[in-house]
């Protein structure tokens, strides 16, 4: 059977890196398996769906380099709904609900003050039909409840949870469509899995109680459930549940110069048994996910974490796939000498402004300008000037050490540490360096 994986988010705002780390593990355990990896687009709450984030999750997903094959859109699919919502109605698996919003947070108040869990009593049962005849002359509408069957345990496998047991009367009927008609995300959901052959369904453990009343819906529409697996939510740095967190998307992860390799590489593993290194090969991240490796405590995301991958991962991104993003004039010798100096792609600006200068001169006291002035004649090119010069410079000053070579970087680069200058001085050409010793020379 063919692994076919979704992710479905609702088109209510940009997606977070919660988001999109549900995304990511789905796409590798479908990759993982040879299988197919959906997008769903959850848009079912019109008041609340929006195109442009319906295009923005397209273009997450895409920077990420988790490309879908296949997308389907609920807001296409209503007719597929109601036509499972009569069958649950001819069954008598859903029924309608009169209770408004207020009299049903009155009943959880009452019930928790008796020391009770709050759920359903099922009062809409024991109206007749003339009472419900009563209410909707009334005008009141009816919201509509899935009705779970109390008979047996609710049992399924976990992939990352391992045994899970739910009594259904402990839980709720769930409401499955509002008074006005449009639906809420359990029945919509289970129709779609069924109709698009998905196989599993990895999510946050948040949903573990809508698994247990899905899969009576799965069994009610005739269909066998999918694997179900619910993975441990992301928190801050600090151990708890962080507000930044909910806001902290691809967006602002671009704009702060993240790469998608390094994102992928932190959240592919985040939360599992395996380390967290920089690896920016898509096929190592999928040999090695598992969903056997992962954990049960809080996934902790770490910004600075993320911060000291990404420069990692610049580290070792090769030319071709940065070109776009550096400056004009700057060519692959240029990043690979100044690449490893660097935190983001966008710094290699600042270096190769370095590079191509102009610099302000350092103020050098007498004996540093004398040896400026040694250094501008000494300078010969060669293959490897940078060699040649400071080997010529020790034989005529007797300089060695921090002494030798950290005065000339300065003369340079203007800077006090940066790229090998074995590689940097090449960049800066011959006549450009000698202006720039010679400027130190009299500065």
């Amino acid at each position: 059977m063919t692994v076919v994986t979704r992710f479905a988010p609702s088109p209510t705002g940009r997606m977070h890196v919660g988001n999109l780390r549900t995304a990511l593990h789905n796409w590798l355990l479908a990759w993982k398996a040879s299988g197919r990896f959906l997008l769903r687009i959850d848009d079912t709450d019109a008041a609340r769906s929006e195109e442009r984030f319906v295009e923005a999750i397209r273009e997450d997903l895409a920077w990420l380099g988790l490309s879908p094959d296949g997308e389907e859109r609920q807001s296409a699919r209503l007719a597929l709904y109601e036509e499972a919502f009569e069958r649950l109605r001819s069954a008598g698996r859903v029924y309608p609900a009169y209770e408004t919003a207020q009299e049903l947070d009155l009943k959880r108040k009452v019930q928790l003050g008796r020391g009770l869990p709050p759920i359903y009593d099922r009062a809409a049962l024991a109206l007749s039909e003339a009472e419900r005849a009563a209410r909707e002359a009334a005008g009141v509408a009816p919201h509509w409840r899935f009705m779970l069957d109390h008979a047996s345990p609710i049992e399924w496998h976990d992939g990352i949870r391992g045994p899970q047991h739910f009594e259904p009367a402990q839980l709720s009927d769930p409401v499955v469509r509002r008074a006005d008609g449009s639906w809420l995300y359990m029945l919509p959901s289970a129709v779609d899995d069924i109709a698009m052959g998905v196989t599993d369904v990895l999510r946050g453990e948040d949903h573990v109680s809508n698994t247990a009343v899905q899969i009576q819906m799965f069994t009610a529409l005739d269909a066998a459930p999918p694997r179900f697996a619910h993975e441990a939510l992301l928190v801050g740095a600090e151990g708890k549940l962080s507000k930044r967190l909910g806001s902290l998307g691809c967006d602002v992860l671009r704009d702060g110069g993240i790469e998608p390799e390094a994102v992928v590489a932190l959240l592919a593993r985040l939360g599992t048994s395996e380390p967290v290194e920089p690896i920016a090969e898509r096929e190592r991240l999928i040999e090695t996910f598992d969903l056997a490796h992962f954990g049960r405590a809080p996934a902790r995301f770490d910004e600075a974490e993320l911060a000291r991958l990404n420069s990692a991962i610049v580290h070792q991104l090769p030319f071709d796939h940065v070109a776009a993003r550096l400056p004009a004039g700057m060519g692959a010798q240029a990043w690979e000498a100044i690449r490893p100096n660097l935190e983001e792609v966008a710094d290699a600006a600042d270096w190769w402004g370095v590079v191509t200068g102009p610099i302000e001169p350092p103020a050098f006291d007498e004996d540093d300008r004398a040896y400026m002035a040694d250094a501008a004649r000494l300078l010969t090119w060669s293959e490897d000037p940078w060699r040649a010069l400071t080997s010529a410079l020790k034989d005529a000053t007797g300089r060695k050490g921090k002494a030798l070579f950290h005065p000339l970087r300065l003369a340079l680069t203007g800077r006090e540490s940066g790229p090998d200058m074995h590689a940097l001085l090449p960049l800066i050409g011959e006549a450009e360096a000698r202006a720039r010793l010679e400027a130190a020379a009299s500065a």
